[in-house]
């Protein structure tokens, strides 16, 4: 079996500068780490036999004729021909340049190996980074390939039946700062001894070292929050600003170390917004069209835009430390409400999908000052309530990414996406309304004897339509967040802002 597809891109993309259309940094941090270990694959074009056929994988009895080439004039046409020059430059490739170029790739590899032995805590570029540096001589025994290995074990998950499923990634941070949001807004003292050992290990996962960023933001100080277990060189901006968030609702016996903490992330999260004034989940400006253009990027994203969703979060975070009135966190704002869709919805990204990104842009508009009488806030809220079920729930179904016209907020009732409706309602003043009585009836009457809600559907999103996730915790946290906030009323920011230095100050 030979390896082809999207590894036929070579090694010799590394040394693209980083101004290039083409630069391996204007692919998402995703792409970026699984890519450069497919450059080797591609080089190297390992062939292993296979002890059974594969011949269903060569042709499509449903597709008789291949697909006409795009025309020559457009950007399609242009990438298709690209792609046949990449690789015809196989048979000519100068000797001495593809050697250096392998090298530079087993070097930025493993330069990105994190401490855990993984790469970038996912699994897909750790599996290809295994396989590249195996294909340029590394034995097993080495230590990067030793740990690398190892890693792939953590990603295991074993059933009582003996078989395994292999996740693509974990989401501890994630999970621990929203678990914290959500016990506070319930009522949890600010002090629990729980609240403080969450607080005690989201503190000593901060990232405080430069990664891939970096080639965009040279000047910031690191200060980011990531997503998993161990991923120094891809923190994220919308984990940092959910950390910030939770860090604000306890009450640490190190005070001072708290609000170093959350010094460092706020402005780390200040220097990562966009020319456009939104932010992304990892980099400034990731917005390049042309990666998507490559024929080889048929599944999933592989640039990473701002998202109304990361940007609402950053917002609310910047208002709950006081900074609403700060140019950037206006910026932000400005953008939200140009980016808001026509029924009064807004687009999400990173969950499923005008209800997740409707129930995170309210409360940040919210908290940063914008009255519930705003006009935009009356779309939004006048959106739910015509989305709502007949049950009194809201969900959506994963095909609003594929088909918006007929799923966009429709679907069977799931706990969380109820919830994200309920935290928008709240959010614009609609406690007493009878949407949102009916859906923490729903909440109330859907919820199991231990405590917890059955949700079997996919809410959260990797690649929209492509890639989703099944947050286990999703249909926790969020009901005991809209519940919190219904029986406790709306977190309140801080009226006194936190100093923050300028972006590469």
């Amino acid at each position: 079996m030979e390896v082809g597809g999207p590894a036929r891109t070579p090694p010799e993309l590394l040394y693209f500068p980083k101004w290039f259309p083409l630069s391996i940094y204007n692919f998402g941090c995703w792409a970026r780490q699984t890519i450069v270990p497919l450059t080797v694959v591609s080089a190297k074009r390992p062939v292993r036999p296979a002890p059974f056929g594969l011949d269903e994988l060569h042709t499509d009895p449903a597709v008789p004729d291949p697909p006409r080439p795009a025309p020559v004039a457009s950007w399609d046409g242009l990438f298709q021909r690209l792609d046949k020059v990449v690789r015809g430059y196989r048979a000519v490739a100068v000797r001495r340049l593809r050697e250096a170029a392998l090298n530079s790739a087993a070097r930025w590899i493993i330069e990105r190996q994190e401490n855990d032995g993984c790469w970038g805590g996912i699994q897909p570029p750790a599996v290809y980074s295994v396989i590249a540096l195996y294909l340029l001589g590394y034995d097993l025994e080495h230590p990067v390939m030793r740990e690398g290995l190892k890693s792939l074990d953590r990603y295991a998950v074993w059933r009582e039946d003996g078989a395994r499923m292999v996740e693509a990634c974990q989401s501890p941070v994630w999970d621990t700062c929203l678990a914290t949001i959500a016990l506070a807004d319930a009522g949890v003292p600010a002090d629990h001894p729980q609240l403080v050992k969450a607080a005690d290990w989201m503190l000593g996962e901060q990232v405080v070292r430069p990664g891939d960023w970096s080639v965009r933001r040279p000047g910031l100080p690191p200060g980011g929050w990531a997503f998993e277990f161990h991923n120094d060189n891809y923190p994220d901006i919308d984990d940092t600003a959910e950390v910030v968030l939770a860090l604000r609702r306890v009450r640490h016996h190190d005070p001072e170390r708290v609000e170093k903490a959350i010094g460092r992330g706020v402005r780390w999260n200040l220097g990562m917004q966009s020319r456009n004034g939104a932010w992304g989940a990892f980099d400034v400006d990731n917005t390049s069209p042309f990666p998507n253009r490559l024929p080889f990027c048929d599944f999933g994203e592989v640039i990473d835009p701002p998202s109304a969703d990361v940007t609402a979060h950053v917002v609310e975070m910047l208002a709950f430390e006081g900074l609403s009135h700060d140019p950037r966190t206006r910026r932000g704002i400005a953008w939200l409400l140009a980016d808001q869709e026509p029924d009064g919805s807004w687009f999400g990204r990173w969950g499923v999908n005008y209800l997740y990104g409707t129930g995170s842009v309210v409360p940040a508009l919210t908290a940063a000052g914008l009255p519930a009488r705003h006009p935009a806030i009356r779309r939004a809220v006048a959106w739910l309530e015509r989305v709502q079920n007949d049950d009194g729930g809201w969900g959506e179904d994963l095909r609003s990414y594929d088909d918006r016209a007929n799923w966009s907020g429709r679907g069977t009732s799931t706990a969380s996406q109820t919830a994200w409706a309920l935290m928008a309602l709240l959010a614009a003043g609609e406690k007493d309304s009878e949407a949102v009585e009916r859906g923490v009836a729903w909440l109330a009457e859907t919820q199991r004897e231990d405590g917890s809600w059955d949700e079997p559907q996919f809410t959260g999103t990797g690649f929209p339509w492509d890639f989703s996730i099944n947050y286990h915790l999703y249909r926790q946290v969020f009901p005991l967040t809209a519940l919190g906030r219904y029986v406790h009323g709306e977190p309140v920011a801080p009226k006194t802002p936190v100093p923050v230095e300028a972006e590469g100050s």
